[in-house]
């Protein structure tokens, strides 16, 4: 089995989405919270890409940025090549922070506007102190090289450049701290059709050249399928499941994975009939209870309105459904 980089372990964060306490008291009312992941548990091994899917609203963002550091779990672990990531530990995370970064969904909004694009580039450089003097300058130019562009344009700024054209800034300034594992938060879904297979192309190649780990958060199903070894779905902020890509898409055990495939209409799903699922995703602030799937699902029963299933092995991967363990009953008995 191949080395894991990363491990997820029971990884929850909640929201505080109250009013103010004046206005609580006024009208008598308790604290709010926005449960956006609960008890979400995966690995990803060294060189493969894992991608989460699911509508918005699933939790997707909010685990990326948990995995980063950007945002605090309010329970759960995430290790990293086996140590654990301590958010209160400065020192540790700065230790470990070099080994990770981050490719963000808008690359207009990701360059600082005020800054050239060598300077971009060789922040991490300076950050960890990798290079000094005209090494760095040497670097930047390599990187931009690598990524497509030249060495000539460190010394633009990002609004000289198009929007396919930024998003290979951010991946040679993600390169250049020299990680191992990089999160890709919907790389290109700001860019043309036209110009995201380029860049999907280009992040393939890196991988390879360097042995690059992904996580990729996407919402579109055919980039998952383009990129991905493994798949895991989230709805309502739990992972309800994770397959190998090819046979999630040929086999998806989980009826909410079966409706976003039914609602690609260029997937080749092999002939398998369509099940229409209506109704969107409910209130996170006030989830169904049981289920949070069961108010849309087309095989629910009663199980599923009163009990959270938990995730079981099955023949393609593992799945959260009552479905599936009602089915393994019925068949050992």
């Amino acid at each position: 089995m191949p080395d894991v980089l990363l491990s997820v372990e029971g990884l929850t964060r909640r929201f505080d989405v109250s009013k103010p306490w004046l206005n609580r008291v006024i009208e008598r009312e308790d604290r709010q919270f926005l449960t956006a992941t609960a008890d979400v548990s995966f690995d990803i091994c060294k060189g493969e890409t894992f991608a989460l899917v699911g509508e918005s609203g699933s939790g997707k963002s909010t685990i990326a940025k948990m995995i980063v550091g950007l945002l605090e779990p309010s329970a759960g672990q995430i290790r990293f090549d086996g140590k654990v990531m301590d958010f209160a530990s400065g020192a540790a995370m700065r230790a470990l922070r070099r080994r990770f970064q981050m490719i963000f969904q808008d690359p207009f909004a990701s360059l600082n506007p005020r800054w050239r694009v060598g300077d971009i580039i060789a922040e991490p450089i300076h950050t960890f102190g990798l290079l000094r003097g005209a090494e760095v300058t040497r670097e930047v130019g390599r990187l931009l090289d690598l990524v497509g562009l030249s060495a000539a344009d460190a010394e633009k700024f990002p609004h000289e450049f198009s929007g396919g054209q930024r998003q290979r800034i951010a991946i040679a300034r993600a390169l250049s701290s020299r990680p191992e594992f990089i999160v890709c938060d919907e790389p290109t879904s700001a860019l043309d059709v036209s110009v995201q297979a380029q860049i999907l192309n280009l992040m393939r190649d890196l991988q390879d050249e360097f042995g690059l780990t992904y996580l990729l958060i996407s919402h579109d199903l055919s980039v998952v399928r383009h990129m991905s070894n493994r798949i895991g779905v989230l709805y309502l902020g739990r992972l309800v499941e994770v397959a190998e890509a090819k046979r999630l898409f040929t086999e998806p055990q989980h009826p909410y994975t079966r409706m976003l495939l039914d609602a690609v209409p260029d997937l080749s799903l092999s002939g398998r009939r369509r099940t229409p699922v209506t109704g969107e995703i409910p209130n996170p602030i006030n989830p169904p209870s049981g289920c949070a799937f069961h108010p849309r699902c087309p095989q629910v029963f009663e199980p599923c309105r009163h009990q959270t299933p938990m995730s079981t092995a099955t023949a393609t991967g593992q799945a959260a459904c009552h479905l599936l363990t009602h089915d393994q009953k019925a068949e050992s008995s």
